[in-house]
């Protein structure tokens, strides 16, 4: 009897491979015809594939037209074509007048928006990092009421609040001075939501109890065990408030008049202006060439945090 079975085993093995061979060739069949909802085979799509290198194209435009630009002369930037180069390569020269014109305004423009993004934008993320944290994790009476006065500070625009900040700055004193810039900006109820929503998910409760057992007090708890955690959110919750506080211009343009504290925003935007005033001079290389170096730190700053992105996104897939 065993000499029987040990006859049938080859013929009962390659049955078994027959049956394996044509099971994957239906899969085949079945994810060529299904594409995008099998993953792990996916199938090309020239549509997506050409509307995403338009949407590219759409994106990069600007900022091709921008460095194009900004390595022509004055007389170049108004006779010749938009994305063409000019007959003399200025960039450099354009620079160097950028930091020069007018006593070096530029420089201090600069500084003064590197100052509204570190204590602004860095103390709007500190409070949301901290307010996140403690309305994740704590519980007390009002905490679902002051959600709803978050999510309702969210649908408010800015622009309805600045003239009310405008009128309670100017009781105060405090216009034309780089604190109305810097208090508005330290407020960010979408920072304060995403951190809020971002603690619930990546920081475990559990964790948090296993470290007070262990007799560590709650500041200890949050600096050395759930910031680490957060660091992706952190890192998205920041890009958003840099962005904003570089970016920000209608805030600056009502509560500033001394051009001395200006952002690069306003500033630039004075720079444009300049040639629509009787006796002004038109600047536009200048004012593309000092765009250009605006965008520069933005960029750097996506590029060297865009790692906590992607560690963020592998870590949370496989969570449970």
């Amino acid at each position: 009897m065993s000499y029987a079975l040990t006859d049938l085993k080859p013929e009962t093995e390659r049955q078994y491979q027959r049956k394996v061979d044509r099971a994957l060739r239906e899969e085949r069949k079945r994810s060529a015809r299904s594409g995008f909802q099998n993953p792990a085979n996916p199938r090309r799509s020239w549509i997506l594939t050409l509307a995403t290198g338009l949407f590219a194209l759409y994106c990069l435009f600007p900022l091709v037209w921008l460095l194009i630009n900004s390595t022509k002369t004055q007389s170049d930037f108004l006779s010749t074509f938009g994305l063409g180069p000019g007959h003399s390569f200025a960039l450099w020269d354009n620079i160097q007048t950028v930091f020069t014109y007018q006593d070096g305004i530029f420089g201090r423009w600069l500084v003064n928006t590197l100052l509204y993004v570190v204590v602004g934008a860095g103390g709007a993320v500190l409070l949301s990092v901290m307010g996140g944290y403690a309305l994740s994790r704590f519980r007390f009476p009002g905490r679902k009421a002051v959600l709803i006065v978050i999510i309702g500070a969210m649908s408010v625009p800015g622009i309805a609040l600045a003239v009310p900040q405008f009128l309670l700055f100017a009781k105060m004193g405090l216009t034309n001075t780089p604190w109305a810039v810097i208090i508005p900006s330290l407020v960010s109820p979408f920072g304060l939501y995403l951190m809020w929503v971002f603690t619930d998910q990546s920081v475990p409760q559990e964790l948090i109890e296993a470290a007070r057992v262990d007799g560590a007090s709650e500041t200890r708890t949050f600096f050395t065990i759930s910031l680490p955690l957060l660091a992706p959110g952190i890192v998205t919750t920041a890009l958003f408030a840099i962005v904003g506080t570089w970016n920000n211009y209608f805030l600056p343009l009502i509560m500033l008049k001394d051009e001395t504290w200006y952002p690069l925003t306003l500033g630039l935007k004075q720079w444009n202006a300049q040639s629509a005033t009787a006796g002004g001079q038109a600047i536009q290389n200048l004012v593309v060439t000092g765009s250009l170096i605006t965008i520069i730190p933005l960029i750097i700053a996506f590029l060297a945090l865009q790692k906590y992105w992607q560690s963020g996104l592998s870590a949370g897939a496989v969570k449970e």
